[in-house]
């Protein structure tokens, strides 16, 4: 038996961070599902190169996960998600903050119809403070921490690191982290949590 057999993770999120974080939990047997948005899906699954009908990324971060699709902003999406809501363990999301809140899927929402679940936010820099709306992308992250200082060439110009350093090391590690100290918190109180990850901030 895997350690997080039983477990059901809501997974709202696109693209890397997020993603990644659910991929680590569903390797450890935490049931999956994704929440996709009608015609596309995540975009990354129209990433090259191809993996049969999806990108070779989308496969090799959604391997193992189950997939629901659902137009947030259908007036009976809360309808059709509270079945989901009432069972799971977790809900994974990386909207800009607010958005949730807008669609109607808060974690006030989230914690009225389950109040065990554990709702974790990702972004760039958090649901509140003086950035908190403002939109950023990995490098963004890395210069703001002066992080990316450190990749300067002879000029002191910076260069593109390798690998996208704040959405892996700043979002989905911290994501797995505290989901699981939450999940540890939970058995010990038997209420659910809200996350706020910062990639900025870790």
């Amino acid at each position: 038996m895997q350690p997080l057999s039983g477990i059901l993770v809501l997974d709202f999120s696109t693209l890397l961070p997020g993603p990644l974080a659910s991929l680590f939990l569903a390797e450890a047997g935490a049931e999956v599902i994704k929440i996709e948005r009608p015609g596309m899906g995540d975009e990354m699954r129209t990433y090259e190169p191809r993996l049969g009908a999806d990108s070779a990324n989308f496969a090799l971060l959604n391997r193992g996960k189950g997939s629901v699709t659902i137009d947030l902003k259908s007036p009976d999406a809360l309808v059709r998600l509270t079945p989901l809501l009432k069972r799971a363990d977790v809900l994974i999301e990386q909207f800009r903050p607010g958005v949730m809140e807008r669609l109607g899927f808060g974690y006030e929402v989230a914690r009225t119809i389950n109040d065990q679940i554990i709702y974790c936010s990702i972004s760039g820099f958090g649901q509140s403070g003086p950035r908190h709306d403002m939109a950023g992308h990995d490098l963004n992250y890395l210069a703001l921490t002066g992080l990316l200082s450190f990749t300067a060439d002879k000029s002191g110009a910076p260069s593109i690191p390798p690998a996208l350093i704040a959405d892996i090391a700043g979002g989905s590690y911290p994501t797995v982290m505290n989901v699981l100290l939450a999940l540890i918190q939970r058995k010990q109180t038997g209420q659910g949590s809200r996350l706020d990850i910062s990639m900025t901030d870790s």
